[in-house]
């Protein structure tokens, strides 16, 4: 009987327990597996190190359009910098301004802290996975 009680104690934990649950599906855009590094020592990402500033990462192999990092004060975004809610043309990738990313295709607005827009469209900015390996060093990936 104990073993039974045991068993049944043990149960909700074992199968609340999940790989992860990142969800990156957008009709509009691929996934490519990727993974980046990004060095805040370098004087082209060292804007990275201040709260409320982003920066468009452009390496080679950097999601499709390009990745968006924003330091938000308690940690790191990073957003596909293609439009989220248009095919893959010469205009869809986003422009940044500050805080607010915006796509010239259709004039959508994103923010940059959530990925959300600010007028009612089907999909968010599409995220990336960011870790912070160290101070300087950024990891992004999909």
């Amino acid at each position: 009987m104990k073993k039974y009680i045991l068993l049944l104690l043990i149960l909700p934990f074992l199968t609340n327990c999940s790989k992860d649950d990142f969800n990156n599906n957008n009709k509009y855009l691929p996934n490519y597996n990727f993974q980046v590094n990004v060095d805040m020592s370098l004087p082209l990402y060292s804007q990275l190190k201040f709260t409320g500033n982003a920066v468009v990462v452009t390496i080679d192999g950097a999601g499709i359009n390009g990745v968006i990092v924003t330091n938000t004060g308690t940690g790191f975004t990073a957003f596909e910098a293609s439009c989220p809610n248009q095919a893959l043309t010469s205009c869809s990738r986003l422009t940044v301004k500050g805080i607010i990313a915006t796509c010239p295709c259709d004039k959508v607005e994103y923010l940059l802290y959530t990925g959300q827009a600010k007028t009612k469209v089907q999909y968010p900015l599409k995220p990336y996975k960011i870790q912070q390996a160290s101070a300087d060093l950024l990891i992004i990936s999909n």
